[in-house]
């Protein structure tokens, strides 16, 4: 009869159980082509390579005395030091941009050779821009000035010296 201590036992301690197959890696994903295609014959506006900001603001009365003042401590922190005339031609292009309707505006500043570009955006497919806006913006003294419309919405532009 055989013992406990002399008794041969084949299983312990039991063999663990091999690792799992590697799992079949999934195909990659398609590439993305780098390209897309615009259906719009609107050119987009583009500010590249240059300091630039922007904002979303509410489409409200009182929403161009603000914009004014993002736009002033902006120029502010780059180094400039806007007059008076730039806050006057800030809130003429987003009161046009707020009186085309909408529910918001964005507006967006750029700089470039003592340049400052200010490109307001009125999100309304349908809105169309007070033919008056420019001639006024145009008297306050800007490089040049420029509005269109398209399916986004109205894009009113200002280019100022400073």
């Amino acid at each position: 009869m055989a013992t406990p201590e002399t008794e041969h036992r084949p299983d312990y301690p039991p063999k663990t159980p091999p690792p799992p197959k590697k799992p079949p890696s999934p195909f990659p994903p398609e590439p993305v082509p780098k390209t897309i295609a615009r259906t719009d014959s609107r050119i987009a506006a583009r500010i590249a390579n240059r300091r630039c900001a922007n904002w979303t603001l509410e489409a409200q009365p009182w929403t161009p005395a603000g914009a004014t003042r993002r736009v002033v401590q902006q120029l502010t922190t780059w180094g400039y030091r806007p007059d008076d005339t730039v806050g006057a031609i800030v809130r003429e292009l987003t009161t046009t941009a707020v009186q085309a309707g909408g529910r918001r505006i964005s507006i967006h500043l750029a700089d470039q050779h003592r340049q400052v570009l200010v490109l307001v955006l009125a999100h309304q497919p349908v809105a169309e821009a007070d033919e008056s806006a420019l001639h006024r913006i145009a008297e306050l003294g800007v490089a040049s000035c420029g509005t269109d419309h398209g399916p986004d919405g109205l894009r009113v532009w200002a280019v100022i010296d400073l």
